[in-house]
């Protein structure tokens, strides 16, 4: 007789577990650096703006137009009148020129002088702007020039100025004659000229005090 077959025990069900998260990496607690564009790069790594330097370049330049204006309304300045000779009633033509008065030539040799320095000054200003550190020695000799520049042209300021004023007021002490009251446009031509003149004697003596200011910022300390 066969023997009835026992049944197979059923195989326990495998439990699937879930599988483990992935742990999460430490945060780290450096800052990492932004990536910064090359050309915010560049800006940020400018030099900053030399105001005084940007200063010298305006007042090199505004020298060197106060110093054309005055030699153009010197050298301008001409006028013709009637004078009475001692044999009256007759006249003659008798001219105003600058060149007549050995003050106001060497007034308009010093503002042109001034005005051919103050060209390359204002160049070589303009230069060592954009490229600071650059030739250092020959900047800082300005200093020197700019204050023989400014004795030359206030002692040729000086000296026009009493010649004028002697034409405008006369000497009554030494008989000399005011001329102003009739060369009128001439006396108008030469003030105006000697005004000029003193504006660029005022900008060399700011010029002479950036430029000492400048030096006296780069001795240590």
């Amino acid at each position: 007789m066969a023997s009835a077959e026992t049944p197979a025990a059923p195989e326990p069900e495998k439990v699937v577990e879930p599988p483990a998260e992935a742990e999460a990496p430490p945060a780290s607690t450096e800052v990492v650096e932004a990536q910064v564009p090359p050309e915010v790069k560049g800006t940020a790594d400018a030099p900053p703006v030399d105001y005084f330097a940007v200063a010298e370049v305006v007042l090199r330049f505004l020298l060197f137009a106060s110093a054309v204006v005055a030699v153009v309304v010197m050298v301008t300045s001409k006028q013709t009148k009637q004078v009475p000779v001692q044999i009256p009633p007759f006249q003659a033509s008798v001219p105003a020129k600058f060149n007549h008065s050995p003050a106001f030539i060497y007034f308009v040799a010093a503002l042109s002088v001034a005005g051919l320095y103050s060209i390359i000054t204002t160049f070589l200003s303009f230069y060592a702007l954009l490229k600071p550190g650059c030739c250092p020695q020959v900047l800082s000799h300005f200093v020197i020039f700019d204050v023989l520049l400014l004795g030359v042209v206030a002692a040729a300021t000086g000296a026009a100025g009493a010649v004028a004023y002697i034409g405008l007021k006369g000497n009554s002490h030494l008989g000399w004659k005011k001329a102003c009251n009739v060369y009128d446009e001439f006396c108008k031509h030469v003030g105006s000229s000697i005004f000029v003149s003193l504006f660029a004697s005022i900008v060399l003596a700011l010029l002479v005090f950036f430029s000492i200011y400048s030096l006296s910022k780069k001795i240590p300390k």
